[in-house]
């Protein structure tokens, strides 16, 4: 069932069960009411007729010691008579409980009253058929003699209005209900269309509409639901993009893996064909087996780039504050042979600032060798690598620049993915693989820094990060 419709008749049963209830108690109310001034007038009219029977008896002559039975039947004749609209009913009896005088219709059972004094009066609602009464009862001690007058009032007006009022009350109720009704689907259609909405939406999404929004039409909860599942459905579209963007990454590095092999290991088997089919001089033989060597080389430097790459990132690293002076020392006697260059060689200037990081110190030289050896192989001869470091506010700086051919502005956002070269043939002539950016970026992910790139076709590249202090997220 519909939440709309569970509101609905909740609703309508509430307002169902509550109108019955207050009708009954209503109704009933009015009829008690009713019923308490029938009676009142029942006793006081009781009284009246005890009194005016006493009157017409003290006015009898007084030839007899005790009142006749004849005489009762006369005052009983004249009190009946002396009644409006011949809505009073009389019956009087004797000690003995001898009716002595009866009105037409009277049909009061005596074996039902108790023995009373004199005082007592007393009362009940008696039905006869259709019609109701209330009979009274009281004691009458006049002349030597101790009757009973007993009259009955015509009460059947007021049940009448007691049905008639359940009656119209229950028409009143369902035209109520029907109204209400009416009213209460509009609004549990207008309370629940941010259901239907979110609904929608999630059918939208299962259908692989990520991009789809509910629509929020109020700011109540079911406001700030939609509110919240819109940011979770953002959340599920960025998750799904990054993982389709990750399958599309590994697709891509599979595939550039695949060729990177692919072209290597089919000149090292043709080579290595041509050695143990045929017999060549030494020139040749030299040259097949320099060029196995080479390439093998180039594959080797590969396979522990790419392990470096997975390591790095499955692992968690030791970050300790260092002094910088170990790190470029160790990098000064690297490119020492570079100070002096001989014929056309690429110089490397090395210069910093003293001053501390918090970093893992080996794989911070890692990165540099890694940017300075991508540097040396975008230069020509003669021209100078500068490796500077410097302290600043939040972190240590360090940059490489070189004065090489620079690289497109176009390609700058792609030289960090796994195999990606731009010189193919320039980077392949230095065993390279294009995996030494993918691992600087890997190592810099781990110390919460990145690689900034800036690069001018035909005047060089100049690349640098910042190792951001203990508790400090670098900016660039």
């Amino acid at each position: 069932m519909k939440f709309s419709w569970k509101i609905l008749f909740c609703t309508m049963l509430i307002m169902a069960v509550a109108c019955g209830a207050s009708g009954y108690f209503f109704v009933n109310y009015v009829f008690q009411t009713s019923m308490e001034r029938e009676t009142r007038q029942a006793l006081d009219e009781s009284s009246i007729l005890r009194f005016a029977f006493e009157t017409a008896a003290l006015n009898i002559p007084s030839k007899y010691d005790v009142l006749p039975d004849g005489t009762v039947e006369q005052i009983g004749v004249y009190l009946e008579n002396s009644g409006q609209h011949g809505n009073r009913l009389l019956r009087i009896s004797d000690e003995n409980g001898k009716v002595l005088y009866a009105s037409e219709g009277f049909t009061g059972d005596t074996s039902l009253w108790e023995e009373r004094g004199e005082n007592t009066r007393v009362y009940r609602v008696v039905q006869s058929g259709d019609s109701y009464y209330i009979q009274t009862q009281t004691r009458i001690n006049v002349s030597d003699r101790l009757l009973t007058l007993e009259t009955m009032k015509n009460i059947t007006a007021v049940y009448t209005e007691r049905t008639e009022g359940f009656r119209m009350y229950r028409q009143v109720t369902v035209i109520v209900l029907l109204c209400s009704g009416a009213v209460m689907t509009l609004i549990a259609c207008w309370l629940t269309r941010p259901i239907r909405l979110l609904t929608r939406a999630t059918g939208k999404m299962a259908e692989g509409e990520y991009s789809y929004r509910a629509e929020q039409i109020s700011n109540d909860e079911m406001g700030q639901l939609t509110a919240d599942f819109n940011h979770m459905a953002e959340a599920l579209e960025q998750n799904i993009q990054n993982l389709e963007n990750e399958v599309r990454a590994r697709e891509d590095f599979i595939a550039a893996f695949s060729h990177e092999l692919k072209t290597p290991l089919t000149a090292m088997i043709g080579y290595a064909d041509m050695l143990r089919s045929r017999k060549l001089d030494d020139e040749r033989h030299f040259l097949c087996a320099n060029y196995i060597y080479t390439e093998g080389k180039r594959l080797e430097t590969m396979a522990l780039r790419l392990l470096d790459i997975i390591v790095t990132r499955r692992k968690e690293i030791d970050r300790k504050t260092t002094n910088v002076s170990g790190i470029f020392s160790y990098l000064q006697e690297i490119y020492d042979e570079t100070k002096n260059p001989e014929d056309g060689r690429v110089k490397v200037d090395i210069c910093w600032e003293k001053g501390e990081l918090y970093a893992e110190e080996n794989l911070l030289k890692t990165v540099l060798i890694n940017l300075t050896d991508n540097a040396i192989k975008a230069s020509e001869e003669g021209q100078t690598v500068e490796i500077t470091g410097r302290r600043m506010e939040n972190g240590y700086y360090f940059q490489v620049r070189d004065e090489g051919i620079g690289i497109p502005e176009e390609e700058l956002q792609k030289i960090t993915e796994a195999f990606y070269m731009v010189d193919k043939s320039r980077s392949r002539a230095h065993n390279g693989a294009g995996l030494g950016l993918a691992l600087c970026t890997a190592i810099l992910e781990l110390h919460h820094s990145r690689l900034k790139i800036e690069s001018t076709l035909g005047f060089g590249s100049c690349m640098g990060f910042l190792i951001p202090d203990e508790g400090v997220n670098a900016d660039e």
